[in-house]
């Protein structure tokens, strides 16, 4: 039985449809597009169309963009001879943030996961192969520290290293801050695996 409208109902189901929103976050949220004036809800549907017709891939690095090239290939700025490899865009938002790597990137579009039908024709693996030449230094590897992003990981480390380029993976340990007690036996293998000489 409804007690609300139907076209609330419908807002709420696809606010619920988001990834990190359940049923009570989407009726908050669909509530409180209700409360708004005309104008501001307009304006973010206008900017939900707006994303969906203006941002594309980039066709060098994949990530995505409103210019092709994007950004950071077109900047001559940008370090050429090293490329770091990331699942997705957010991936690249959070390295720029940092403001430490000079270089390129490369979105592959996800991981690879078997199991949910993702293998390396789902991804971005020949565009990457296909930039890798003689200028090129390095290529580090900066998938998430779960089982796909290793299985990734290990995948592209044997197709680059053949090619003759250098390949290298982010450093993986403790956060600042955090405790060895805390810490689960994994991270702790890999802060010893990446330890660094002083």
């Amino acid at each position: 039985m409804l007690y609300t409208s139907e076209a609330l109902q419908q807002l709420i189901e696809e606010f619920s449809r988001l990834p990190g929103i359940g049923r009570k976050s989407a009726q908050r949220i669909a509530l409180f597009v209700l409360k708004q004036p005309r104008d501001e809800v307009v304006r973010i549907a206008r900017a939900l169309v707006n994303v969906k017709d203006r941002i594309r891939y980039c066709s060098v690095c994949c990530n995505i963009t409103e210019a092709d090239p994007c950004a950071i290939c077109a900047s001559p700025k940008r370090d050429r001879s090293t490329i770091c490899v990331v699942e997705e865009p957010n991936d690249v938002i959070a390295l720029e943030k940092t403001n430490d790597f000079k270089g390129l990137y490369h979105v592959l579009g996800g991981s690879l996961s078997p199991l949910d039908g993702v293998g390396p024709d789902e991804l971005k693996v020949k565009e990457l192969l296909a930039r890798v030449d003689t200028g090129l230094g390095e290529v580090i590897l900066a998938m998430n520290p779960n089982v796909e992003g290793e299985a990734t990981t290990i995948y592209l480390t044997r197709l680059l290293k053949p090619l003759g380029v250098r390949v290298s993976r982010i450093a993986r340990g403790l956060p600042v801050g955090g405790d060895l007690e805390f810490a689960d036996e994994a991270t702790l293998s890999r802060a010893l695996e990446g330890r660094i000489a002083l």
